[in-house]
């Protein structure tokens, strides 16, 4: 038995194009239209491709305007997915027979000058952030 012919419509393509932007997976995608996932993939790749791009945008943009208001989880976020900044491992006391290691993360905020902006909003989360931090 030869298999059924599938045919995507333009109304089954923006429905699949918006279940990948809000981040349906393509096994379920495939499901609700009716198809191998296989297929999926390769008669509606450009929808999916699209549905994704969409949703990873919206997404960036919310996390820059968090970022930009002053949320310092969400600045850091950035930098280390964004710019490849990584905390550094604490530093081992060099002294022979010591044990004792540093247990808290340095996070590095450096300031590339480009966005002035941006550089006052860093300055910022760091004053309050180690403004409120008590001394050791």
């Amino acid at each position: 038995m030869a298999r059924k012919v599938f045919l995507a419509t333009d109304e089954m393509r923006e429905q699949v194009r918006s279940w990948a932007a809000r981040g349906v997976r393509q096994e379920d995608i495939a499901t609700m239209i009716r198809c191998d996932a296989k297929t999926l993939r390769k008669r509606l790749r450009i929808e999916l491709d699209l549905g994704m791009a969409e949703a990873n945008a919206k997404v960036s943009g919310s996390l820059f305007d968090a970022a930009m208001d002053g949320n310092v989880t969400a600045q850091i976020f950035w930098h280390k997915t964004r710019m490849k900044y990584r905390e550094r491992e604490g530093v081992e006391d060099p002294t022979p027979g010591n044990d004792a290691v540093s247990t808290s993360p340095v996070v590095i905020l450096p300031d590339n000058g480009r966005d002035p902006g941006l550089t006052e909003a860093f300055q910022k989360a760091q004053e309050e952030y180690f403004g409120k931090k008590k001394p050791r």
